[in-house]
């Protein structure tokens, strides 16, 4: 199979490092300083939405934007202390792109995402976090908003996702949509391609766009 795009849009999490642990180990004490119980956490999708989403759904109204300030402030000091890496694939096939040909669409806030970015050395040109919209992922507007900045057509450009509602976002916004099994299993995800991860694909660039094939 092959896809041909004019742009490349790539959420982070999951999909170009792993920070499982750091999210495993922040949001574990999160919910241990606001007295969530381990049933009522359990119940609540991480992967995909923004951490004013999550707290939006476990705690009062009032108690939420402290709430999301802490977590914030969680994550950002965790991220030295490891558990963000790169997943197989992403620095190749990243390199092998011209930088105003893709974009990093992320759920998390600005300073969250450049300080999980910066730790495994990817510098994107274009980046757009929940601090650049008003709705989060699943609503499209994350990729609406990156196709608008890279100054292309959304029917023109992939979805590099591993979230449900990351996919759901992009076929919103008339993508191709690509979908890796780094968080979810193949039958949770409903995408045009669905692959292990990005060491599983090729990317030719030419003077019309870029060709995404997968690997024999």
């Amino acid at each position: 199979m092959k896809i041909h795009a004019e742009a490349l849009l790539f959420d982070n999490d999951g999909t170009l490092v792993s920070s499982l642990e750091s999210v495993r180990r922040c949001w574990t004490r999160w919910a241990r300083e606001y007295g969530i119980t381990a049933e009522a956490f359990a119940s609540v999708e991480l992967h995909g939405r923004t951490a004013a989403e999550i707290a939006a759904d476990l705690l009062p109204a009032d108690v939420v934007p402290a709430a999301v300030a802490r977590i914030e402030q969680l994550e950002v000091e965790d991220v030295p202390n490891g558990g963000v890496h790169l997943l197989p694939g992403t620095k190749a096939f990243l390199d092998s792109l011209p930088a105003e040909r893709w974009a990093v669409v992320t759920s998390a806030t600005r300073p969250l995402a450049e300080a999980r970015l910066d730790a495994v050395g990817i510098l994107p040109k274009t980046l757009i976090t929940a601090d650049d919209v008003t709705r989060g992922k699943p609503d499209p507007e994350p990729y609406f908003r990156a196709a608008r900045e890279l100054g292309v057509d959304p029917s023109r450009c992939v979805v590099f996702e591993d979230a449900p509602a990351g996919l759901r976002a992009g076929r919103a916004a008339d993508m191709t949509t690509v979908a890796l099994t780094t968080t979810h299993q193949a039958h949770e995800l409903d995408a045009d391609l669905v692959v292990n991860d990005l060491s599983a694909l090729s990317a030719l660039v030419g003077d019309g766009g870029v060709e995404i094939s997968v690997r024999r």
